[in-house]
């Protein structure tokens, strides 16, 4: 048995401040990583030459070479058993699923192989894998690319489960995930790879932590991934009808930070959850059943939810009526003041 050893740190990458996409933020998340630890490896279908079907390896295998960056075959559980394989024999590796529902033929190893190794060991092998897939809607894409997958995994013991929503976040998380000891399953929202924004190299994330993104004295709007922006967006258009509407971000799926969140709708006393993925046993279905428990004396209505419907994944002219938008959250906002209908 082959227990994981810390290796000396390379010399840091310089930190760098600019305005980059999403895209971009992982790239140079990707770059540093390989560049301060030989231990990690990247690879997965078209990321080597090609540099991935979003090009978030590109230029990887090029400046890292052929053995730390590489093309797999279709196999994506040969992907993810050999990545168990590899953690168990001291290396990092990263691996992409190309699209979210590609992953499910990887689901039998993550679920049982990658989330219990730690536990089946009594912790004496530890797998510091971390799984990218592209998830969720607002693409265009046909069936088999737009899912949103965060359920299965959430549920499975023995994961970490992160969606970052900033180019920011996108680039500190992902840093954070590779660092991690423990297996890390890492949701890119496709539909945000072209998202800009100022990047920090300098600035760090602790996984399992949520964060208020938006202050609010009357609601709470509890959201992740792509629905991040369009919460923000409701709350604007809440703001300019005098509700005073925060939101939270909740970036880390597992562990779930019940502190920031529960604070965030006590202060308030109502609570909306948007989310892309079907409603039912859902992420957005646990965190209304966490609020309600942990602020049940505090709510002033029912916390509500804005999710995608309980089909599949509708056809790309028809996305727009399938995710939710700002209607939706406005329309789910005015049913907690049932005395002003």
């Amino acid at each position: 048995m082959t227990i994981l050893q810390d290796a000396p740190p390379a010399a840091a990458a310089p930190a760098v401040r600019e305005t980059m996409t999403m895209a971009a933020a992982l790239n140079r998340a990707l770059a540093d990583a390989l560049a301060e630890d030989d231990r990690v490896v990247v690879f997965g279908e078209d990321v080597g030459a090609l540099g991935g079907v979003f090009r978030i390896t590109d230029g990887l295998r090029a400046r890292f070479g052929e053995e730390r960056c590489f093309d797999t075959p279709l196999a994506e559980a040969g992907i993810v058993g050999t990545a168990v394989g590899m953690a168990m024999n001291g290396l990092r590796p990263v691996v992409e699923m190309q699209f979210d529902a590609f992953a499910y033929p990887a689901l039998e190893q993550i679920v049982s192989h990658v989330a219990k190794m730690g536990n089946r060991t009594r912790g004496a092998m530890r797998l510091p894998i971390v799984i990218r897939v592209p998830y969720g809607g607002g693409i265009g894409g046909v069936e088999h690319h737009c899912d949103s997958s965060e359920a299965y995994y959430a549920h499975t013991p023995g994961l970490t489960v992160v969606s970052p929503a900033t180019p920011q976040d996108a680039y500190a998380l992902l840093r954070a995930a590779m660092r991690h000891p423990d297996p890390v399953v890492f949701l890119e929202p496709k539909k945000l790879y072209w998202a800009k924004g100022e990047v920090d190299t300098s600035i760090t994330a602790e996984l399992g932590r949520a964060v208020v993104v938006r202050p609010g004295s009357d609601v709470t709007l509890i959201a992740y991934g792509t629905s991040v922006p369009t919460a923000l967006a409701a709350a604007e258009a809440a703001g300019a009808e005098g509700r005073s509407v925060g939101v939270v971000d909740v970036r880390t799926l597992a562990p779930f930070d019940d502190a920031t969140v529960t604070d965030a709708v006590r202060a308030t006393g109502r609570a909306v959850v948007v989310a892309e993925a079907p409603g039912f046993a859902s992420v957005a279905a646990e965190i209304a059943a966490r609020v309600g428990e942990r602020c049940f004396s505090y709510l002033e209505a029912p916390v509500r939810r804005v999710t995608g419907f309980d089909v599949p994944y509708a056809p790309p002219k028809l996305e727009h009526h399938y995710l939710p938008d700002v209607d939706r959250i406005l329309d789910a906002i005015d049913t907690l003041y049932p005395d002003e209908a």
